[in-house]
């Protein structure tokens, strides 16, 4: 869990002097401070913040004691819906961020309805709750004036559509460059790397390549009259709204058809049979039910057909895999299914969402954002040992640090998964057996229950941490 920092604030809510989270007695809450106070009336009198929450599109929040402020200037304390578990845009998949994005513009045209404006529109102020995205920033809107720009056009751009468009137009695992730029892929990166046909599209056009370049005149322009022009250029409202209708046309348009992966249609290739498959879900629900949980992390959860073992029994289900169709395929599917209790992510387990931002922490790495109550890893351990070399003693203490309980699938040198891994390569695992998983797990786990999955030679444990 994010700590607070000594004068309050939590690591990610620095930034924004209108006011900021902290944490009181376990309890997670804003401070509203007197820059913000007639912008947060405005949220309330003009009835924005009411249609927002009526359709789920921004996180509700109740107004508590201002008392519990801890640093002077609060005019309010605001306490938000807690969204259980915090995901980040580098972790979502082409139509999550999709999805954000139409949120996102949707948000700002019923603020422009009622007199406001988003003044920022981050990637980060969207969560994925209850199955949706919705705003979890109470501070983010501003009165608009007629005639004033969107000022939170380019960090849009940044954030939403240029990744969309490098992961439509050039390749899906473009989506991780938001992980190593933390303010959006910039804009002049996004038009070199996008092909040249994207120049024919209207709206990538304009808002990518055009707009790169003209980032890149005022940056090279010392002129200080043309950077005050830039600065107070009129744009009416008719324009804003042709602007966002222009903005939302082009994220419509992008599409990313996922396509069959070594990964993607894993269930359609194995040697479990049906009855077999069957066999384990149910052993899984049963070793589930003896673990109490209400947060479950599903790593290496393909297209999410365990991890509803889960979130059908109403447990909020993190389920994560390295592969973006996959996860892609996974989330499409809760769309359709309006399936509020699964969350899919794209997460690559040996290289997981590190700490980032200032001072490492203001996004947090997925193993802070735990420990889960349970981990479900099927299939999954002969990927890690073998294929990527990680010692079964390793291999617990990063299940020990994730979660209170463990649901281990052990696949044997015999099976032919692990025939295949081995085809290529020399067999040096000489403690890959299920003696030694049960050995280099002991320091950590004790054995609550293990059973041999029907039809298979593969053994099923649940193991509970020491």
């Amino acid at each position: 869990m994010t700590n607070s920092l000594p004068d309050g604030a939590l690591p990610a809510s620095f930034r924004d002097p209108s006011g900021f989270l902290f944490r009181h007695e376990g309890r997670l809450l804003r401070q509203v401070n007197a820059s913000y106070a007639d912008d947060l009336a405005l949220l309330h009198n003009s009835g924005l913040y009411d249609v927002l929450v009526a359709k789920e599109l921004l996180i509700p929040h109740a107004e508590v004691a201002l008392d519990l402020a801890p640093r002077p200037g609060a005019v309010k304390v605001l306490e938000p819906e807690l969204v259980p578990f915090i995901s980040y845009p580098y972790e979502w998949s082409f139509s999550q961020l999709k999805d954000a994005a139409l949120a996102t513009l949707r948000i700002q045209r019923l603020a422009l309805k009622h007199g406001l404006g988003l003044k920022d529109a981050s990637a980060y102020n969207i969560q994925f709750h209850n199955g949706r995205p919705v705003l979890i920033d109470s501070l983010s809107f501003t009165a608009y004036s007629d005639g004033e720009p969107w000022v939170a056009y380019r960090q849009f751009c940044q954030h939403f559509l240029a990744p969309l468009a490098l992961m439509a137009h050039k390749d899906v695992r473009l989506g991780s460059l938001l992980r190593t730029n933390i303010d959006g892929v910039p804009l002049d990166l996004a038009a070199q790397l996008l092909p040249w046909r994207t120049r024919l599209n209207p709206g990538l056009q304009m808002h990518i390549h055009l707009h790169a370049r003209s980032q890149q005149k005022h940056a090279d322009s010392h002129d200080e009259a043309n950077s005050t022009k830039a600065k107070t250029t009129k744009v009416s409202r008719k324009s804003l709204d042709g602007i966002l209708d222009s903005l939302r046309g082009a994220v419509r348009k992008l599409r990313w058809q996922p396509g069959g992966t070594e990964w993607g249609d894993y269930y359609e290739d194995t040697n479990y049979t049906d009855s077999s498959l069957q066999g384990k879900r149910d052993l899984v629900g049963s070793f589930l039910d003896r673990t109490d949980s209400k947060l479950v992390w599903d790593v290496g959860a393909n297209n999410g057909y365990f991890s509803r073992v889960a979130s059908e029994r109403g447990i909020l289900t993190i389920a994560s895999d390295i592969d973006p169709t996959a996860v892609e395929k996974n989330w499409l599917a809760c769309r359709r299914g309006a399936e509020p209790h699964l969350l899919p992510l794209v997460m690559d387990l040996t290289n997981p969402s590190p700490g980032l931002g200032w001072a490492h922490s203001e996004r947090d790495s997925f193993l802070s954002r735990g420990p889960a109550d349970t981990v479900i890893a099927l299939a999954l351990m002969h990927h890690l040992c073998i294929s990527n070399n990680v010692p079964l003693p390793r291999l617990a203490e990063f299940f020990a640090t994730a979660g209170r309980h463990l649901i281990l699938e052990f696949v044997p040198k015999n099976d032919s998964q692990v025939k295949r891994l081995l085809a290529s390569r020399e067999d040096v695992f000489p403690d890959y057996h299920l003696e030694g998983v049960e050995e280099a797990f002991a320091p950590l786990f004790e054995v609550t229950e293990k059973a041999r999955i029907a039809g298979s030679e593969r053994t099923l444990f649940l193991f509970t941490r020491r």
